[in-house]
């Protein structure tokens, strides 16, 4: 863990983890679906609870509670490691951004701001015409 993470279980985290080189990697739909499928499977293995994200073409923004099983860094050295496998090459930078989510902060705000990171770049004019994005609330 980098100088200053805390990794708690119950703690809502926003992840962004971002492409090496920044590569567009996610304008290909088989790499973004596997993505999604490494999402769901941490869900699945009770690692992570996915309350939003968004898969941009050279980034992800995960909003997510970690769950008791692991800890933080190790979930999104997970996420990094099966996607880069499944895909077939090195496709993350080292490290990743998380913010913790302090009690006062409004949750599904911030799930608003995620998923609507298509819009405010241009890539659609409707959340709806972008197809990889998620929210619990929606």
């Amino acid at each position: 863990m980098r100088r200053g993470r805390f990794s708690q279980a119950g703690q809502i985290y926003h992840i962004i983890i971002t492409t090496l080189d920044r590569q567009p990697i996610f304008n290909e739909l088989a790499a973004a679906r596997t993505l999604v499928t490494q999402l769901r499977q941490a869900e699945i293995n009770e690692f992570a609870q996915t309350l939003a994200f968004v898969i941009m073409p050279d980034h992800l923004h995960w909003l997510m509670q970690l769950s008791k099983q692991q800890s933080l860094s190790g979930v999104v050295r997970g996420i990094k490691a099966k996607t880069s496998h499944q895909v077939g090459r090195a496709i993350w930078q080292s490290g990743f951004y998380d913010h913790a989510l302090h009690k006062e902060e409004d949750i599904q705000q911030i799930a608003r701001y995620i998923i609507t990171n298509p819009l405010r770049t241009g890539i659609v004019r409707r959340i709806g015409d972008y197809p990889h994005w998620h929210a619990i609330w929606l």
